[in-house]
């Protein structure tokens, strides 16, 4: 049976040292419980980030990293992103002769705690291979979520932890999230309340020989912030790295095939209902945009015996797509992403919007595109993963023939 205790986030500091002070009774127990839970029961449990809620186990419990990987339905060439609560606990992990370059100090610096994982090189003394998926790095990161770096503190491990979800579905921003999908599949979960980015980590790699980042998966930590953090470090503002986006920017296939980080090489974020992408942008030359009512009514996918179905639609509260009628017999269900002038908003209510759709039983989920800046390059790669197709639509509103 599945035992959720609640933390109050509010209610946990930290000293000087990254030490968690508790003035919550409650919150330090269900603390505690969970570390003694990491030591003696060799299974995973559930717990709260500021991006998205982690299936974690010990780095040094190769029973319950194992089950992470069954848990989820987790192919094993997909590696784990280590956690850890403070600086000390970086170095073990670690070759010992990595030399730290002046770009990851200035991202550690800046954005640790918080949504960044960085890519190392391993030391396989005490990095399993498990965890690595073989490769010789492993990404790291220190979680700002005070729930989460107080498990990691208390217990006096790292933790490897991916999403806590089946592989392939969105991943959970909500405790209900978790149930819903996890369900009695977990022993324990640490309800944090709703995390505060709403998607994953951004996975960097600063370990090219030119000295460049590469982005290996935009996440909750802009592009657009990192690039201002070099900016800031460089002394004379000539000799700034450039901050390269996979798929954007460059292709490597090898490390598609044999990715060195999640998120790279396997379908994600997907709902159990159909997703497509919503271009309001101007369509490639050979590509028509269509009405929403034309598209619902020609998609193939909502055809079949049944002529009443319920479209799921996420789109921005200034979108004229909300209005839109249906062919007869079909319902629409709105979920708002937020304000298109807020980004940061419509990241944290995308995996929510996929979810509550599916629960709502709709047949297919329309998604709204964004422009690809800021958190926007995050909400489109998770949305690209998710969606089956792409159209192109006309954001004037089509009435239904009477």
């Amino acid at each position: 049976m599945t035992r959720i205790l609640r933390c109050n986030p509010s209610s946990i500091s930290f000293s000087h040292t990254g030490v968690p002070v508790f003035s919550s009774d409650e919150t330090r127990e269900a603390i505690e419980e969970a570390s003694n839970h990491i030591h003696s029961t060799h299974t995973p449990l559930i717990f709260p980030t500021e991006t998205v809620y982690g299936l974690g186990a010990s780095i040094t419990d190769p029973e319950a990293i194992s089950k992470i990987f069954s848990t989820k339905g987790r192919p094993p060439d997909n590696p784990l992103i280590v956690h850890i609560s403070s600086m000390d606990m970086l170095s073990p992990l670690l070759s010992p002769d990595f030399v730290l370059p002046d770009t990851y100090a200035a991202l550690i610096d800046r954005f640790w705690p918080g949504p960044l994982a960085l890519l190392f090189p391993a030391n396989p003394e005490s990095v399993p291979t498990t965890i690595t998926a073989g490769h010789p790095t492993v990404a790291v990161r220190m979680p700002s979520h005070p729930v989460a770096r107080a498990l990691i503190a208390v217990s006096g491990k790292p933790l490897a932890a991916p999403s806590g979800n089946s592989s392939g579905k969105p991943s959970p921003t909500r405790v209900e999230h978790v149930v819903r999908d996890l369900g009695d599949k977990v022993e324990l979960i640490l309800d944090g309340g709703a995390c505060g980015f709403g998607v994953e980590s951004t996975v960097v790699d600063g370990l090219a020989a030119d000295g460049n980042l590469r982005i290996l998966r935009p996440g909750g930590l802009t592009v657009e912030d990192i690039e201002d953090a070099l900016r800031s470090q460089s002394r004379d503002h000539t000799h700034i790295p450039q901050v390269l986006v996979y798929r954007r920017d460059y292709i490597d296939k090898a490390t598609e095939i044999a990715p060195t980080t999640p998120g790279m090489k396997y379908k994600h974020y997907s709902p159990s209902v159909p997703v497509s992408l919503l271009m309001t942008s101007q369509p490639p030359p050979d590509v028509h945009a269509t009405s929403l009512f034309d598209l619902v009514q020609s998609d193939l996918r909502l055809t079949g015996d049944s002529q009443s179905r319920t479209i799921g639609l996420m789109v921005t509260d200034e979108s004229p797509l909300a209005s839109s009628s249906l062919p007869a017999g079909h319902k629409l269900r709105v979920y708002s992403l937020g304000s298109a002038e807020d980004l940061s908003v419509m990241a944290r209510r995308l995996f929510d919007g996929f979810l509550t759709l599916e629960s709502e039983a709709v047949d297919i989920i329309y998604v709204e595109g964004v422009e690809e800046v800021r958190e926007g390059l995050a909400i489109m790669n998770r949305v690209r993963k998710a969606a089956g197709q792409v159209y192109w639509v006309k954001e004037t509103v089509q009435q239904e023939d009477k």
